[in-house]
């Protein structure tokens, strides 16, 4: 270890010492451990940064070490506020790691990802999201570097890839690392100065995203691609060219109210334009430009790469060698057009998008060599616009339109997208708390079309594709990227009843691999068949994680039965004695994070558990807690079960267990009396009696409970003392051990539940949130072999769920 027992900060001076000593390693940026940036000759704002580290004393492990620095640089935004560097780093007293910066850049762009959490706290579930995110990563990417074996080469490497330009640098270079970085800096400076109402402009498609790009991608002022939408000239920009129905050549024009002063000031800072080999990258990236509001109502999102190549490949698996050759390819959400990118025969494909923007780009990039015929790219609003020729006056190509209305045609006609994902419900709106998104299906004609035909399902502007689709296009194929939410989901029970298709193959990839999607779940690429009606029962999809490497397979059923909501409310118990609350969400494991049971309505919707409930209110908890939610179950329904689960103490025994003593038990003493004491005053070493006792003699068999119905009550309603299965037998030791050493702190609280025990040892934070961590190592100790005993009482759970029907395998 070069570095041995010496403190961090010294740490990283000696490093900024050994090794990047012609750097300026003075610049304190944000909350960022270590910088290496260019020296600068003047006093700037702007600095061009090498390197972002993290730093640890003695020995550490790089992964972590990295995932802090993500969270650090995404919680403070940092990439706003700075240029971000060619490397992100990370180091100790033994090694250093590089990994370039553009390789995770993207990650910093999700909007549903919880920022807010402290960087440090390696036990954040949001933490571990990330370390699995970027794993992979930094396996493959990470330069690794011992600082005693390996001194030679890493002074080579820090020699050859952190060049000086010159000394005193004063303009920085733009690439497709910091291109964004740049364009949220002109939104501060220079969208001000251009005179237009952009609320208005938003309202008619145009962004301010446009006007970025003419500026970027310019050269004294000029924009150099001619084809982008809105172009810089000189003093002004100009947009919106085109040739009137008099054959007169119009355009609109915008200019600055300050005489170009601050955009003169600003682009200053920057070479103009960036590399050449750039263009073709910044420009297809549009989409990172639009507004996430404009994105999701329009589905301006970007398909990677590697998932566009492996769905032609699967579309060469179920349609042979020669299909390009044999199949026309309509991509009617097409954005940019990269969906596009890698198929062969151009007089063969047709391009639409919703915006002219988006079309000027797909010129702009044939114009560089994309294979599509001009022709063959055009605009149109799949969803509201009219379906007519342009020789008729409308907007489909008369070849397209040939197609579209031969019968014969169309069996050779793939419909091949990736369409929008937004809703217009959210969660918010089910529980009265927020509106409907603004602008998402409700405002499309197709959404009052087909709403008596596909029900709820026309609140989704995917399924409203599917549908048009179907509806305008009989006995086409449909290739497209979307949820799987329109085969097993419960709001789409009247859509399937419509849409009938023969599925023809497919697979399903984690939803965090495309941009700025919302949650983990699977996407799918699925093939179908519109000339042939069958009923979607079940489908099944290859398996590939964000490495594309396929890791198995997946059944989504279609015809599944009743859920298991309809289960449990034959056991609703509205005259027994009120002892909790369960909080009563759709049974699929995205709710499952929301689903618990309370001592007080903190839900809208709440069912009330009573002595004479409380098996089937356990059965119901454990069996939706024992699996943990990941990006392929997410959209798993809980069924309601066969009759197996009646005849079964032990997963009675095992489910009560695992209810009693998990983290989603909220069941607070603050708000009444505290039925859920599974143990003796004796037993825990209480210094006084307990409210109540119900919990324990329901355990041992003391409670007679009227008109029962669970299999604790014997020939005559006579009860009976539980007996454990050996791994809840170590939970229920587990907890009361930590009831005891909580019975032996200070001022405690006799009557306390699982959650104030917790509550008592974690504290909580500014928000109101449980901490979740404590400065108390023995309990640490204790709650940590609890979980750890809870999770093997959870993994004999699991089976049976598959078993009795609770969930499908």
């Amino acid at each position: 270890m070069k570095y041995p027992n010496i403190l961090e900060e010294e740490l990283k001076n000696k490093v900024a010492q050994d090794y990047f000593w012609l750097y300026d390693c003075t610049k304190i940026i944000g909350k960022i451990d270590f910088c290496v940036c260019m020296h600068q000759s003047q006093t700037t704002d702007e600095v061009e940064s090498l390197l972002w580290a993290e730093a640890k004393r003695g020995s550490s492990e790089v992964h972590k070490s990295f995932v802090q620095l993500i969270l650090t640089i995404g919680k403070e935004r940092t990439f706003d506020k700075y240029l971000p560097p060619a490397f992100l780093g990370a180091f100790d007293a033994e090694k250093i790691a590089f990994l370039p910066y553009s390789d995770i850049q993207e990650f910093f762009y999700l909007n549903d990802f919880n920022w807010n959490v402290a960087p440090s706290d390696h036990t954040t579930k949001e933490f571990q999201l990330i370390y699995d995110t970027v794993k992979n990563i930094l396996d493959s990417k990470t330069l690794l570097f011992y600082f005693d074996r390996d001194d030679r080469d890493l002074q080579r490497f820090i020699r050859l890839n952190f060049q000086e330009s010159k000394r005193g640098l004063t303009k920085i270079r733009i690439d497709k690392n910091n291109f964004i970085s740049v364009y949220n800096k002109w939104l501060e400076v220079v969208k001000p100065t251009i005179a237009v109402d952009w609320e208005k402009a938003k309202a008619r498609g145009i962004i301010d995203g446009d006007f970025y790009l003419a500026d970027l991608l310019s050269a004294n002022n000029v924009t150099l691609k001619d084809k982008l939408f809105v172009l810089l000239k000189s003093d002004h920009y100009e947009l919106d060219r085109e040739i009137d129905e008099s054959g007169f050549f119009k355009k609109k024009e915008a200019d600055f109210q300050d005489k170009q002063q601050a955009h003169t000031q600003f682009w200053n800072r920057y070479e103009r334009p960036p590399k050449e080999e750039y263009w073709d990258y910044i420009v297809e990236r549009r989409d990172l430009l639009v507004p996430q509001d404009i994105r999701e109502r329009k589905g301006s999102f970007f398909t990677p790469r590697n998932w566009v190549a492996l769905s032609q490949q699967y579309l060469t698996n179920v349609l042979g060698e020669d299909w390009q050759d044999e199949y026309f390819v309509w991509d009617c959400a097409a954005g940019t057009g990269n969906l596009l990118t890698g198929l062969t025969n151009k007089y063969n494909i047709y391009a639409s998008t919703l915006d002219r923007q988006d079309v000027e780009v797909m010129h702009d990039r044939i114009s560089n060599g994309a294979n599509l015929l001009p022709d063959h790219v055009f605009q149109f609003d799949f969803l509201n616009d009219e379906w007519k020729p342009v020789s008729s006056g409308g907007k489909i190509p008369d070849s397209l339109f040939k197609i579209i209305s031969d019968a014969e045609k169309r069996k050779k006609l793939i419909v091949y997208i990736n369409p929008p994902y937004a809703e217009a419900t959210t969660a918010r709106t089910v529980t009265r708390t927020g509106k409907n998104k603004a602008g998402v299906s409700t405002e499309q004609k197709a959404n009052h079309y087909f709403k008596s035909k596909i029900g709820s399902a026309a609140n989704e502007l995917f399924a409203l594709f599917m549908a048009q689709v179907y509806e305008k296009m009989p006995g086409c194929i449909l290739a497209q990227f979307s949820k799987l939410k329109f085969v097993q989901g419960s709001n789409f029970d009247k859509f399937k009843q419509y849409f009938r298709a023969k599925y023809l193959g497919g697979f399903v990839v984690p939803s965090n691999t495309f941009d700025n999607v919302r949650g983990q779940f699977p996407i799918g690429f699925t093939i179908w068949d519109l000339g042939t009606k069958e009923e979607i029962k079940n489908i099944i999809c290859q398996v590939y994680n964000e490495n594309e490497e396929k890791v198995g397979v997946k059944t989504f059923y279609g015809d599944l039965p009743k859920r298991l909501n309809d289960w449990f409310v034959q056991f609703e118990d509205k005259n027994g004695e009120e002892i909790g609350l369960l909080s009563f969400y759709p049974p699929d494991f995205q709710n499952n994070n929301k689903f618990s049971i309370l001592s007080k309505p903190q839900a809208r919707y709440c069912k009330k558990v009573t002595p004479g409930n409380i098996i089937q209110v356990a059965i119901y908890f454990a069996v939706r807690h024992c699996l943990k939610a990941t990006w392929l179950n997410d959209r798993d329904q809980f069924l309601y079960p066969n009759d197996g689960w009646k005849h079964d103490k032990e997963f009675q025994t095992d489910c009560l267990i695992f209810t009693l003593f998990h983290d989603q038990n909220r069941i607070s003493s603050k708000y009444g009396t505290n039925h859920w004491i599974p143990f003796t005053e004796q037993e825990v070493g209480a210094r006084d009696r307990f409210d109540s006792h119900f919990m324990n003699d329901y355990i041992n068999g003391k409670i007679k409970i009227e008109q029962a119905t669970d299999l604790f009550q014997q020939e005559g309603n006579v009860p009976i003392k539980l007996q454990f299965s050996a791994q809840a037998k170590e939970v229920f030791e587990a907890g009361k051990a930590l009831w005891k050493y909580y019975h032996q702190q200070p001022h405690n609280n006799i009557n306390a539940s699982f959650y104030d025990i917790k509550e008592y040892f974690q504290g909580r934070n500014e928000k109101g949130k449980l901490n979740k961590k404590s400065n108390d190592k023995t309990y640490m100790k204790l709650i940590t072999q609890l979980r750890e005993k809870l999770e093997k009482l959870a993994e004999k759970i699991q089976p049976k769920v598959y078993l009795y029907g609770f969930l499908r395998p």
